[in-house]
């Protein structure tokens, strides 16, 4: 293949073909490999514990170096690639991810697995922070919702495939290789990378840029740190023991959410902040943040509770209830590339608000689930939740990314893995509180989660419906 993606996207007609399907295929590749690790360690957990001599609390460590390191750089790597160029931004992100997984895989203690793990959710905030402003340099502004549309299914996909992807390469070989199969894909993408990304055009890599300071950026990793450990200490790994009291979890969120406010306030003084407070003041860009964060708690919440119901409520097995909740998973696969093509047809308000009702309505039927149900009328509730978080997904994310000036496009970027993360630690700590007052074993919880995963799709519906009101820039 000829250097033929390495040219300058223009700054309205992004890349012509086939040079725009050689760069979403590099995209793709990259954002493949970066979400699915985020998930695919959990069912090789308790296997690598024991091999590695690791209590629980310990191993759990493995889950969380990635999540801290893709979490706490997420924004700084976007305002680096506004800097720099998101093409550099993402290839030296896979360069970090490829080299920590090869490591990864010949860890012989818990400790050196822990290192790689941070090494490589590092690399994968370098590929997630720039991901879908490399999709906008890439298509035309007339094409940019299939852009995105693609995106939003990798990224939905990914996100729920890691437990299986992880199945079947456990049942013919052991758990280093969940992490060897990096090492060709990420070799081939970071090839492919080379010769097909597109560059920042000069003239955004000319404009005013985010200041990044040595302050602010440990205080961005450290505020969403904070956060995140302290909703999984709290309880948002479920059966998984995180090695501390509730209390500390409470004081970890208390300490990141204080930190935050002086963060804030330190970002408020600047007219490019690290942290995007300018594109917050834009009233799309703020309802569409907050209507991903609502959707993807609520997603959250019923990721969680719907395992307790299925299996001890219901007293489907687990293959039974992996298989139900599929359904949700396959009608996003279904439902996206619909949503793609209305994009720019239909307002991204309403597709977002019609897609959030019918999550809300798909959830409250499974809150009133009868007492006996068959794996059918399981099975077109789940389906009916995947259909409205397909359609909702693609056009909130068109409408955060083209609602941001051009110039701050890597900000924007930063922000949809932000409100993604954002969001699930929400549910997490949410259905943990609810856990704690109404215990599954007296079959409450579930109920109680599933009806306020409702609520939150059917805020995330108000939030996307008022966007009606303004006209995306």
């Amino acid at each position: 293949m000829a250097e033929i993606g390495i040219r300058p996207a223009s700054l309205n007609e992004g890349l012509p073909m086939p040079e725009r399907r050689w760069a979403m295929l590099v995209i793709v590749l990259g954002l493949i490999v970066a979400v699915l690790d985020g998930s695919i360690m959990n069912l090789a957990l308790p296997t690598v514990a024991k091999e590695l001599q690791a209590s629980p609390a310990e191993a759990i460590w493995i889950i969380n170096a990635y999540q801290l390191g893709t979490l706490g750089l997420l924004l700084p790597l976007a305002a680096l690639g506004e800097r720099i160029g998101y093409r550099k931004v993402y290839l030296v992100g896979l360069v970090c991810f490829t080299l920590a997984s090869a490591v990864a895989m010949f860890a012989q203690s818990l400790w050196l697995l822990i290192a790689a793990r941070g090494l490589q959710g590092m690399g994968a905030a370098g590929v997630m922070a720039v991901n879908a402003a490399l999709v906008r340099l890439t298509y035309p502004a007339a094409k940019l919702g299939k852009g995105m549309a693609l995106n939003s299914l990798v990224v939905a996909i990914s996100s729920v495939a890691g437990p299986g992807v992880a199945a079947l390469i456990l049942s013919v070989a052991s758990w280093p290789w969940l992490f060897a199969i990096n090492v060709p894909l990420g070799i081939l993408t970071l090839w492919l990378g080379r010769k097909a990304l597109p560059r920042n055009p000069q003239q955004l890599l000319d404009a005013p840029h985010a200041k990044l300071t040595p302050i602010d950026v440990v205080l961005n990793f450290a505020m969403f740190s904070l956060v995140f450990l302290g909703a999984e200490r709290i309880g948002a790994r479920h059966g998984m023991e995180s090695g501390g009291s509730a209390a500390s979890g409470w004081l970890m969120l208390g300490l990141g959410l204080l930190l935050g406010a002086w963060y804030v306030l330190r970002q408020r003084k600047l007219s490019l902040p690290l942290l995007p407070l300018d594109l917050l003041r834009i009233p799309i860009f703020a309802l569409s943040m907050g209507a991903s964060i609502g959707a993807f708690a609520a997603q959250m919440l019923s990721f969680i509770a719907l395992p307790f119901l299925l299996l001890d409520a219901l007293q489907r097995s687990h293959f039974a209830a992996g298989m139900l909740m599929t359904a949700w998973s396959v009608a996003i696969v279904m439902v996206a590339p619909m949503a793609g093509r209305l994009i720019g047809r239909v307002e991204d308000g309403l597709l977002g608000g019609i897609g959030m009702a019918i999550l809300a309505l798909g959830l409250l039927s499974l809150a009133l689930l009868p007492v006996d149900p068959s794996d059918l009328n399981i099975g077109w509730r789940m389906a009916l939740c995947g259909l409205g978080f397909g359609l909702f997904q693609s056009p909130n994310n068109h409408t955060i990314v083209t609602s941001a000036p051009l110039a701050r496009a890597g900000a924007a970027s930063g922000m949809l893995g932000t409100a993604r993360l954002t969001g699930q630690s929400l549910g997490a700590v949410l259905v943990a509180i609810i856990f704690t007052i109404w215990p599954v074993a007296s079959g409450h919880g579930t109920t109680v989660a599933l009806y306020l995963a409702a609520g939150f799709a059917a805020m995330s519906g108000v939030f996307s419906s008022l966007r009606l009101r303004h006209s995306a820039h």
